[in-house]
């Protein structure tokens, strides 16, 4: 069975709001290597929105440095669900629209031949963690306390207490931490 992957980044003070970070080559770099081993991303509408078409056009017009433009080539590469009731339809031949039944949905992704699967932002990754779907967790934390913005997770709510084992830690070279944990 695939893997469902799901980054963010976040500060020590729980804050994942993108706005509020400085992002840097290194995140850049990190997020490009974790992509290239995923052949599917799936977004909520609001993620989706923020990194697409961004990250599409940034590979074709090569616009940003070399680490952004490293990033978008494998991004743009990518096929994408959108889950989402209020996006009728999408202008990119590599989108599909979820709109229902989300869950058995995504368990039938999960058992489809390919690479891993990845999902970002705040709303989706946490009913896909309270139906037990991602196997998981790629946590970049940068080292600032942020004081306001969205918070993670503030209304998931779990059955169980989940565990989950370090498998890989890495310090980048702009003070961020950048963690990666497995369900147990």
């Amino acid at each position: 069975m695939r893997k469902l992957i799901y980054g963010i980044n976040i500060s020590l003070d729980g804050c994942c709001d993108h706005t509020k970070f400085s992002g840097g080559d290194d995140i850049l770099e990190y997020f490009r290597e974790l992509l290239e081993d995923v052949d599917l991303i799936i977004y909520g509408r609001k993620t989706y929105e923020l990194m697409v078409p961004f990250w599409p056009e940034v590979a074709q017009t090569q616009s940003m440095n070399e680490a952004a433009n490293a990033f978008a080539k494998v991004f743009a590469k990518l096929k994408c669900i959108v889950v989402s009731q209020s996006i009728d339809s999408v202008d990119n031949e590599q989108t599909m629209i979820i709109r229902d039944n989300v869950k058995e949905e995504v368990l039938k992704l999960k058992q489809l031949p390919g690479k891993a699967i990845s999902t970002g932002g705040v709303e989706l990754p946490a009913r896909l963690i309270e139906w037990g779907l991602i196997d998981e967790f790629h946590m970049v934390v940068h080292p600032l306390f942020v004081g306001q913005g969205r918070r993670l997770f503030t209304e998931m709510s779990l059955p169980d207490i989940m565990g989950l084992k370090l498998v890989a830690s890495k310090t980048l070279s702009n003070g961020c931490v950048a963690l990666r944990y497995e369900r147990i």
